[in-house]
């Protein structure tokens, strides 16, 4: 069977290093995730956490697969639909940092091996085009997007 994928491409004004900052530091997750502060040793196969800072229970499971900073890190992931109920299985996701010029990144999220129709398909293609154009704008511009406070403020 063939299971979906969900690409997102986009074109970040900051270095390499400035990106994977922002994708591995958890002072920078938390102003354009949603309140979320990533926490790893960054080794293959330890875990992930994205923990809130308003106590609402960290829903998302997931371990680093491979790590090469500052331009590729591969992650399992999956994420609690509600508290208590049985994990989606594991999918797969992939942040590819590449430049573009002498000061531009090109940013790839391949998110895949996600069972078709779940929802963990509908999530993902809602989350990841807010989180990422929250990073973007935080990076370039110093100020996260509203989307990512607001949904800071409501525990989501």
């Amino acid at each position: 069977m063939n299971r979906p994928s969900f690409v997102y491409v986009t074109y970040i004004a900051t270095t390499p290093e400035k990106l994977w900052t922002a994708l591995t530091d958890g002072k920078f997750t938390q102003e354009y995730w949603g309140g979320r502060v990533v926490e790893s040793d960054w080794k293959p196969g330890s875990p992930v956490f994205f923990r809130t800072t308003n106590g609402a229970p960290d829903l998302v499971r997931a371990k680093v697969i491979e790590i090469e900073p500052p331009s590729r890190l591969v992650m399992s992931w999956t994420h609690e639909i509600a508290p208590g109920e049985p994990l989606p299985p594991a999918s797969r996701v992939t942040f590819e940092i590449d430049r573009a010029g002498p000061v531009n990144v090109k940013l790839t999220v391949v998110h895949e091996e996600f069972e078709p129709g779940s929802e963990v398909n509908e999530g993902l293609r809602n989350g990841w085009p807010a989180i990422l154009s929250s990073l973007k704008s935080l990076l370039e511009t110093g100020e996260a997007l509203d989307i990512s406070k607001r949904w800071a403020k409501a525990g989501n």
